[in-house]
């Protein structure tokens, strides 16, 4: 864990790649290029081009080694609370879990690693290093594609030009090939039914092929363009991979004795567990069912294993915070997350709120949301929208979260298309440019640090109907 202050240069960076742009007058024709390519990719946001910014986050060498430890280090923490919930009933109580789903998360994959997929959020000073979580996800892939295509929308541009001639040999991060190999490895290192025998995967594969793999999900929740982007990766690494509906799993015998999943398309060795798990534990049916038995039996391997869920909820910072974490934790560790981690406190129907009344120094969120639904920061609210939000979160058993300091930076928006929710600014400036929060999401795929979703916004959460703007990543090797 890093102990000393680094002295970080990514702001210089980025407001020297800002007055470049201004320099060229808003950049216009990189604008239109931009355009152009994203609606030739999958980083589409209902059919169009996605709202981007054409000002990029560039990370110095100490930033994007910051960056590393504070994800691998959260990580660290992560696995000793998962496994801590595996196995001790006081931890498990503290997420107020329904008991059927607690038992879900305690099963064993068949493979080591607790969360192969995880994206840690941060707010970064990038001036002094200081940072904030906001919070932490576990299975989905939301930021790579929009991350990896913006960023390669950026580099057509005659503003990264004429920036990078001035900065050779700047580097991106290849999240989305990442994580296909991240997964391809996790299924290699899984204990499944009948290992070892002499051609354990026989019951499972296609032909010659490796493995199959169907990205799980409901049929009607999915986006389409970002599995068929994950679709094309792993074909062209020889997986046999298709999406398939949860209502389509089922479980067939082979022989006595050997069971395995299958869908319409045929067996199923490995699951990408994409299915929100909120979304998946409401919509009873028979290929939600086969799914979890696939689970609890190891029948096939399942990435997104239930194991997963307690870090992902809302309710995890709380956790954290709890007097059982001085038990689990190292001191540095403890240290961390008293250094980092929002203070969160788990409300209820008898909760004494008043504390809670000073409105801008307080966030609310819901305990199973995502995606920023239904989070409401009280510096978006009147007093009394704070007090009927603060009132209906401990209703319904959700976190009041102190509000971390946010980080803002000039940004013009790299879009030419308008429409709601498209990230326009109300207070740009002459040249288009407007001060944004940035956020940035910290990939760890089995538990190594690889890659950044980098986004902005306008108002005081980032999400999909607050004014997100994705942008483009850059690091000096």
């Amino acid at each position: 864990m890093t102990t000393s202050q680094p002295v970080l240069d990514s702001r210089s960076l980025e407001d020297e790649y800002a007055q470049t742009v201004r320099d060229m007058g808003g950049d216009l024709a990189g604008r239109k290029l931009g355009d152009e390519y994203l609606a030739g990719t999958h980083a589409l946001y209902h059919g169009e081009p996605t709202p981007w910014a054409l000002t990029p986050k560039i990370f110095d060498k100490p930033t994007v080694e910051l960056l590393r430890d504070s994800a691998e280090t959260m990580y660290g923490i992560m696995d000793k609370l998962t496994r801590a919930f595996r196995s001790n009933v006081e931890i498990q109580r503290k997420f107020g879990l329904d008991p059927a789903f607690a038992r879900l998360c305690c099963l064993d994959t068949g493979y080591e690693c607790q969360i192969p997929l995880a994206r840690v959020d941060i707010f970064l000073n990038e001036e002094t290093g200081d940072f904030q979580f906001c919070e932490l996800n576990t299975d989905g892939s939301a930021g790579m594609v929009t991350t990896d295509e913006v960023t390669r929308a950026i580099r057509r541009t005659p503003s990264f030009v004429e920036f990078e001639r001035r900065h050779p040999g700047l580097k991106t991060f290849d999240i989305c090939g990442a994580w296909a190999d991240a997964l391809i490895e996790t299924y290699k290192g899984w204990v499944g039914p009948g290992f070892p025998d002499t051609n354990p995967g026989a019951d499972y594969t296609y032909g010659d092929e490796t493995m199959s793999l169907a990205i799980v999900d409901f049929e009607e929740s999915i986006d389409r363009e970002d599995v068929e982007h994950f679709i094309a990766l792993f074909r062209d690494r020889g997986v046999h991979v298709r999406f398939a509906d949860v209502r389509d799993l089922r479980i067939e015998t082979v022989r006595p004795g050997r069971l395995r999943l299958v869908d319409n398309d045929g067996p199923i060795a490995c699951v990408w567990r994409r299915a929100v798990t909120g979304e998946l534990w409401e919509k009873q049916c028979e290929g939600r069912d086969a799914l979890i038995r696939a689970a609890e039996q190891n029948i096939a391997c399942v990435i997104g294993g239930f194991r997963t869920w307690p870090c992902a909820t809302k309710t995890v910072f709380a956790v954290l915070w709890s007097d059982e974490m001085a038990e689990l934790l190292t001191a540095d560790e403890l240290e961390f997350v008293h250094k980092h981690v929002p203070y969160t406190k788990l409300l209820g129907p008898d909760s004494d709120l008043a504390r809670f009344a000073d409105k801008n120094s307080w966030i609310v969120k819901p305990a199973g949301g995502y995606n920023s639904v239904g989070v409401l920061a009280g510096l978006d609210a009147t007093q009394d929208e704070w007090l009927a939000a603060l009132g209906e979160t401990a209703k319904h058993c959700g976190i009041v979260q102190s509000y971390a300091p946010q980080y803002r930076t000039p940004c013009l928006r790299g879009t030419l298309i308008e429409g709601e929710h498209r990230g326009a600014p109300t207070d740009a400036d002459a040249d288009g440019f407007a001060d944004a929060t940035n956020m940035e999401g910290l990939f760890l795929f089995n538990g190594k640090f690889a890659g950044v979703y980098t986004r902005c916004g306008f108002a005081n959460t980032i999400g999909e109907w607050t004014s997100r703007l994705n942008m483009g990543c850059f690091y000096e090797g």
